[in-house]
């Protein structure tokens, strides 16, 4: 069978072929027994028929004279073989006239000299005949024969019976076959369609509840679906509680990095303020003591920023709402880039805003850390002069923010993992600027949080990041309580 069918078709296309197979045999052997019980029947009037011949033929009488007897059937035939080799023959057509055979029908006949019934084929359309040759005297043969027309007719039409039959049942069986086959295999398509509708559940983050499972009637062990039907409600028992314990572990260290973030950010303030007020405390300090309280200073922020981004991110992942205020992203693109200029005056910064507000639903803080991030992540991995643009604009009704650079891009083997928390291209250069390699991970979760999407293609000379936003202004919507706010955004 053809590999692209289905199983259902496989199984109606096997009910046919062996239906078509037995029904075939049937017929075949119905066929043969008919036309043997037909052929007997025909010896048994021959044998008669030729001894009753033989006791009316005389010698010298020729084959026609034999016809006179009463009792022979139409389509009979004679023939007399003289013990000189010469032979006569004539048959009784369907309309009772003597006909005499032709020379070659003559031969034919004449060829046949067994003494058992024997078929003979004569040329020239007269058709089959049961032919019977025996001795009337030591030099005449006597051959009779009958026509085999009508067992020919009779096993014709048994033949068309038994196609006509076989024609029909194999119609009805794959009418019936095909539901039988869809009613047996409708657990398969349950199986089917639970698995789809887990397919499209996201399973990839947050609480995952598999509800979808099989009917009873399609997990009895006592079927083959039955048994397939019970393993599928035991795996997806199984995933379902994977994904518990994974969610129960997640929750934990989500909760255990928000309360670490949180009771972190104040000792970690503290170390800044007597580290700095130490340094401007107007006493006369070593170089080596000021130098170390400015590191001090330094790893302070760079720490409490990298407790903030930890702190946001966990309370995105626990799915706090943001703010959904409009807020006009020319003007957060502008501010963003602004700061940018700011920090880097080596690099050429471009901006390309739109004359019209482009207006989103969103808290503003929080998509300007966007914009920030991803300007500071072109600043940090390219070298001074390397041209950064920020564009936007209004794509299918949604907002689309770019960010581009013409440095040298992001290596191939980082780009599977750009948007993974602490995934740095460079870790000595980044460590050494003060990033955290949280700036793309936020920048992902803020995305998704105000139903977006951020994208990227990175090629030497060219490096483009796009930031998708749906296009609203909130009608009537309350802000919701805003998340704490970080410390500088970072890259």
């Amino acid at each position: 069978m053809a590999s692209g069918w289905s199983l259902r078709q496989r199984l109606v296309a096997g009910i046919l072929v062996l239906l078509m197979m037995a029904t075939l045999a049937i017929g075949v052997l119905s066929v043969f027994f008919v036309r043997a019980n037909l052929v007997a029947q025909l010896d048994d009037e021959l044998r008669i028929t030729t001894s009753r011949l033989e006791r009316i033929a005389a010698p010298g009488r020729g084959p026609a004279s034999s016809f006179e007897g009463p009792g022979l059937p139409l389509g009979s035939l004679i023939g007399i073989v003289q013990s000189d080799g010469s032979a006569v023959a004539a048959y009784l057509d369907d309309n009772a006239i003597v006909r005499e055979l032709s020379p070659l029908q003559v031969r034919v006949l004449a060829a046949r000299t067994s003494g058992e019934p024997d078929t003979v084929r004569l040329p020239n359309g007269l058709g089959e005949f049961r032919v019977l040759t025996t001795a009337t005297d030591s030099e005449t043969l006597l051959i009779v024969g009958i026509s085999m027309r009508e067992v020919t007719t009779t096993v014709a039409r048994l033949g068309a019976v038994i196609a006509a039959i076989l024609g029909g049942i194999l119609i009805v069986a794959a009418v019936l076959g095909r539901e039988v086959v869809r009613l047996g295999l409708r657990p398969l398509t349950r199986v089917r369609e639970a698995a789809t509708a887990v397919t499209a559940l996201p399973l990839d983050r947050g609480t995952v509840a598999l509800a979808e499972r099989l009917p009873t009637l399609d997990t009895d062990p006592a079927t083959e679906v039955g048994q397939l039907g019970a393993a599928f409600t035991r795996m997806l028992e199984h995933v379902q509680n994977a994904f518990d314990a994974r969610q129960a572990s997640e929750q934990k260290v989500r909760q255990f990095v928000a309360d670490a973030s949180q009771e972190l950010r104040t000792p970690l303030a503290a170390i800044r303020g007597y580290s700095e007020l130490t340094r401007r405390s107007g006493h006369e300090l070593p170089d080596d003591i000021r130098h170390a309280l400015s590191r001090i200073e330094s790893e302070s922020v760079r720490m409490s920023e990298l407790v903030d981004d930890l702190l946001l991110l966990a309370r995105l992942d626990e799915g706090r709402e943001l703010r959904r205020d409009p807020v006009d992203l020319a003007s957060v693109v502008a501010d963003a880039l602004a700061d940018a200029r700011a920090t880097s005056p080596a690099h050429d910064w471009v901006e390309r805003l739109p004359s019209t507000p482009v207006v989103v639903a969103g808290d503003q803080h929080r998509l300007h850390q966007v914009v920030a991030n991803l300007l500071a992540n072109a600043r940090i991995h390219t070298p001074e002069g390397t041209r950064v643009t920020a564009a936007l604009g209004v794509l299918e009704k949604r907002a689309l923010i770019t960010i581009t650079d013409t440095g040298p891009g992001i290596p191939p083997d980082v780009q599977p993992v750009l948007f993974e928390r602490f995934a740095r291209a460079d870790t000595s250069r980044s460590r050494a600027t003060g990033s955290t390699g949280l700036g793309l991970a936020i920048v992902s979760a803020v995305v998704q949080a105000h139903d977006g999407e951020v994208t990227f293609s990175s090629r030497p000379g060219e490096t483009v990041f796009r930031v998708s936003l749906p296009l609203g202004r909130p009608e009537g919507a309350q802000p919701a309580a805003a998340i704490a706010e970080p410390a500088a955004a970072s890259a």
